[in-house]
């Protein structure tokens, strides 16, 4: 589940290897504390161990009974349940809605030994409809294609620490990541050919954030309204805030149709087993 990727294309002096963000210890540095439910559609990703749950990964809640996050956050086999309306993950706040997670969709192209293929991106489906208010809402997506300018504002999400070397903390943290267009991120002397157009880049500056937890939204702010435009899913194992070296997430705006093909063929299996049923009463 923790894997570490070694990639050619970026030289040699550099020693950077893409590593997916759960196998970093720094998770929001340079971040603070979240305002409380400022990011409603924020989840913990949990997984059960020896009688217990824990926190794994982030990810968005995109419609009452479907999460996104990053295929490499739920590539091995487990029992998994998504919190929701969380601020403090360890806490039992009046606030949390906690669900089972029934099935997962994970992108048919996604190579779990090459992180710079892409494509790693995944679907949950909930066990039941989440209940929508002021501490749990829906991601707000960008339309397909959709393609944010170099230094857009955004911000990371996820349950971290603030500074390097820094112990990881249960409060929800935030940090600021302006947008890195392709034409920059896939500089030689930036990320190279490991970055594609189906990812976007944020950060990559002494002076900005990094990291976050694997799965998590990247948040941008378009025309005046957040949506989320990346899934975090990897970053330089040399430290947060290698300079050159900005996260990398993938494109949510490129996989848009994926995921309403997913929802939708679950709809169709759906009904046709419905038809079944009603037919065998006869």
């Amino acid at each position: 589940m923790l894997a570490v990727f070694w990639f050619s294309p970026v030289p040699a002096e550099q020693n950077v290897k893409p590593q997916y963000m759960e196998a970093l210890q720094d998770r929001v540095v340079g971040g603070s504390v979240a305002k409380p439910h400022a990011w409603p559609w924020q989840i913990s990703l949990q997984y059960l161990s020896r009688g217990s749950y824990y926190h794994n990964c982030g990810g968005s809640l995109v419609r009452r009974g479907w999460v996104m996050t990053a295929a490499h956050c739920v590539s091995i086999f487990g029992v998994w349940r998504v919190v929701l309306g969380a601020q403090k993950i360890t806490a039992n706040e009046p606030t949390q809605q906690v669900v089972r997670v029934t099935n997962i969709y994970i992108h048919p192209n996604w190579d779990p030994n090459n992180a710079s293929s892409g494509d790693d991106i995944a679907l949950l489906r909930l066990s039941s409809n989440v209940t929508l208010n002021s501490y749990v809402q829906l991601a707000s997506l960008p339309t397909p294609g959709q393609i944010l300018p170099n230094n857009n504002p955004c911000y990371i999400t996820g349950w971290g620490s603030t500074q390097t070397g820094g112990p990881l903390s249960d409060v929800l943290k935030q940090a600021y990541l302006p947008v890195r267009n392709y034409e920059t991120c896939s500089r030689s002397d930036w990320w190279g050919s490991i970055v594609k157009k189906s990812m976007v880049c944020a950060g990559g500056s002494r002076n900005s954030g990094c990291s976050g937890d694997s799965g998590g939204p990247l948040n941008c702010k378009v025309k005046g309204r957040y949506y989320v435009h990346g899934v975090t899913s990897f970053g330089s194992s040399l430290r947060c805030n290698t300079p050159k070296k900005p996260t990398v997430f993938t494109r949510v705006s490129a996989y848009i149709g994926w995921m309403e093909g997913v929802r939708k063929s679950l709809h169709s299996i759906r009904n046709c087993e419905m038809l079944i049923i009603v037919l065998n009463l006869f």
